[in-house]
């Protein structure tokens, strides 16, 4: 981070190290881990790759995710530390499993409606870069976890974020209640959780309808935690559907939050766009269009819509031009850059930051003219997310080795003595 952004120097070759410091998506956990979900064929139309065909798009981040649906284990303080845990919980049928299928596996909102009802708590490790890294824990709606059969301590003391899905088209009375007694339970186990409130299917109600329905639920689950003198608790609301872009801004923000580097990033992201004459700037996950990290600047809803359009046309083209004859490379790679011009003298700027982040843009055409400035600061905000990169790979490889360490001692994470059979 030697460097000035706006200060043009000779620009130095790439380091062939780069491809070494792109992220953590290399790194599994354990021979368990797999590249596809046990049932993932049914439920998305049993579709199989065929040898030496061009991949899909969906295909682009399918490597990098870790999924497992079998061994639920709560206990591991150093991996929630490395991997933060997301829950996901709601009421029957209030759209949780379609959420993360859209958001996470690329699949379209229209098959989902052919998706059967959870019912078994199902985990996924994302672990698309060192950034957009943790796991996501599905809990049926029709599960008691407050039953004296579950440890529901263990569950909330490791949890970064406690996203509840509440039906907008249905009556929520009782997911509201629901809301309560969660929220309560865990902040008392875990007063660090993030509480994320999703209204979802809003898609079928007016926008006055919508205003409405937030305003209401807002209000009663507020009324709640004041009754019960919980004030100090704070909940955040989104509007949220799997049919437009809402669904992608509000995971946006609440993976932000469990982001420690976000203030780094965001400063970086500040000096770069004052320095270049640009606009609005977003650093997105390709993989799941999460934005990671914007500048100081008010996000637009349609300013972002552009941008997950962008990348989705530049993954696209790629998948049908940018692969050889035999199918062989990625469709996104170090070599990755877009510029799409639009009608209002505006210009969408697409760069490749990792193999797994993208630098999106927006630039007024004067401001564009100095292309060789934006691209030189570019180089310079590049090389300092490796370095910000690097930080994190060394933290996360010290936890690695503790959490070895810990469990050749044979201890518990309470410290007693392990008992073996």
């Amino acid at each position: 981070m030697s460097q000035v952004l706006g200060k043009p120097q000779p620009e130095e070759e790439d380091d062939e190290e780069e491809d070494e410091l792109v992220g953590l998506a290399d790194y599994g956990d354990g021979p368990d881990s797999s590249d596809a979900e046990p049932d993932s064929g049914a439920e998305e139309g049993g579709e199989r790759r065929v040898p030496g065909s061009a991949p899909r798009r969906e295909d682009l981040g399918r490597h990098s995710r870790r999924a497992g649906r079998a061994v639920l284990d709560f206990s591991d303080p150093f991996s929630t530390e490395v991997k933060p845990r997301i829950l996901l919980m709601g009421l029957r049928r209030s759209g949780k499993s379609s959420i993360q299928k859209v958001v996470f596996h690329k699949m379209s909102p229209n098959e989902t409606l052919f998706l059967e009802s959870t019912n078994k708590i199902c985990r996924e490790d994302v672990s698309n870069s060192s950034f957009v890294n943790f796991q996501i824990w599905d809990f049926p709606g029709q599960i008691d976890f407050f039953d004296p059969t579950f440890d529901y301590e263990m569950i909330f003391r490791g949890t970064g974020a406690l996203i509840f899905v509440i039906d907008s088209q249905d009556d929520y009375m009782e997911a509201l209640a629901r809301l309560h007694l969660t929220v309560t339970r865990a902040y008392k186990v875990n007063t660090d959780i993030n509480f994320e409130v999703f209204i979802h299917k809003v898609d079928g109600l007016s926008d006055d309808h919508k205003i409405e329905t937030q305003r209401d639920i807002h209000q009663r689950a507020n009324d709640d935690l004041a009754d019960a003198g919980l004030e100090k608790i704070h909940l955040s609301f989104y509007l949220t559907s799997i049919y437009d872009h809402s669904i992608f801004e509000a995971f946006s923000k609440v993976v932000q939050k469990l982001i420690p580097q976000l203030p780094t990033l965001e400063n970086l992201l500040n000096i770069f766009i004052s320095n270049s004459g640009i606009e609005k700037a977003f650093l997105f996950d390709v993989v799941s269009k999460i934005y990671i990290a914007t500048d100081s600047t008010p996000v637009d809803m349609q300013t972002y819509e552009l941008c997950c359009d962008m990348i989705d046309v530049v993954i696209d083209i790629s998948c049908i031009y940018g692969l050889k004859e035999d199918g062989a490379g990625t469709p996104y790679d170090k070599e990755s850059t877009a510029i799409i011009k639009l009608n209002n003298t505006t210009v969408l700027y697409l760069k490749e930051v990792t193999k797994f982040l993208a630098l999106v843009c927006f630039v007024r055409e004067e401001s564009f003219e100095r292309k060789g400035l934006i691209d030189y600061n570019f180089h310079c905000f590049r090389k300092a997310i490796h370095e910000v990169f690097e930080v994190r790979m060394k933290v996360v490889k010290s936890r690695k080795v503790q959490n070895r360490l810990q469990k050749k001692k044979g201890a518990t994470p309470n410290g007693t003595p392990r008992v073996l059979l």
